[in-house]
């Protein structure tokens, strides 16, 4: 049995280093792309690959600091929402998230084809991003990506409850949702911040029983490797879960603008 340690500041500060280097990475990779690739039509897949693979990557430095260096949770959800903000502020309209990609073809901004060309770029993300993460832990950057490696890169899903744990998804996955929806008119330095507390919310809230994940991308990059639940388990909760959150949200939203219309028309005959 490996004995379970706390990570020190030094193995913390190289976390911190590795995140901001991805981070600064996926932003000049971005940009250099979006001019190569300049009235191809292909500028959007490749922000679509690179803000996935951003996203993946510093989700897999971050379980990492939590899982393994056993950061304590004001300094782990500290992380998260700054990373949140973050990504928002990067992103550069890429969307990340296949179930939400699923959500602009219900709202018609995306035709059905090209949200799947989408999910595809995603998925191929989040592949490349365990790869990737797995090289970049065994450099031995520090004592704490060592004992990780030495550990095989060995992870333990945190599911219990399968059913519990796919209510847990839809319950995230609808809070980020609504949040993201009734945000849309906020101006971007306030919504990104709103946004980010909320998904800071449910990760503390649901963090223990699911890992809070609620994007089908990121879980298959992070989760579906670890020991535990079996692969029809990961695909129910991470998969399932997040993608019957995403439908209340968008329903509860389609309501409530029908009923505004209809009370301003209202309005307006009196």
């Amino acid at each position: 049995m490996w004995r379970l340690w706390a990570a020190d500041r030094a193995d913390v500060a190289v976390s911190l280093a590795v995140l901001v280097g991805l981070v600064l990475l996926g932003e000049g990779v971005r940009r250099i792309l979006g001019r190569v690739l300049a009235h191809s039509g292909l500028e959007a897949h490749a922000a679509e690959l690179m803000s996935t693979l951003q996203l993946c990557c510093c989700t897999h430095e971050l379980r990492v600091l939590s899982d393994v260096g056993r950061i304590e949770r004001r300094l782990a959800h500290t992380l998260t929402y700054v990373a949140a903000v973050v990504h928002a502020l990067t992103f550069r309209g890429a969307i990340g998230n296949p179930a939400c990609t699923l959500v602009h073809v219900y709202r018609r901004r995306l035709v059905l084809g090209a949200a799947l060309r989408l999910i595809v770029c995603q998925f191929a993300a989040a592949a490349a991003a365990r790869t990737i993460m797995r090289f970049a832990w065994s450099l031995g950057l520090s004592g704490m990506h060592v004992h990780h490696q030495a550990r095989g890169f060995q992870c333990t899903s945190p599911i219990h409850a399968p059913l519990t744990a796919t209510a847990v998804e839809l319950v995230c996955a609808f809070a980020v949702q609504t949040a993201m929806t009734h945000t849309r008119n906020v101006e971007d330095k306030y919504r990104v911040h709103a946004v980010a507390a909320v998904i800071t919310t449910a990760v503390y809230a649901g963090g223990p029983s699911t890992g809070a994940v609620f994007n089908p991308a990121l879980a298959f990059s992070t989760q579906f490797r670890c020991s535990g639940p079996s692969l029809a388990e990961y695909c129910l909760v991470y998969w399932l879960g997040p993608m019957l959150g995403e439908a209340p949200g968008v329903m509860c939203t389609c309501a409530y603008v029908c009923l505004s219309n209809h009370c301003v028309l209202l309005i307006k005959k009196l």
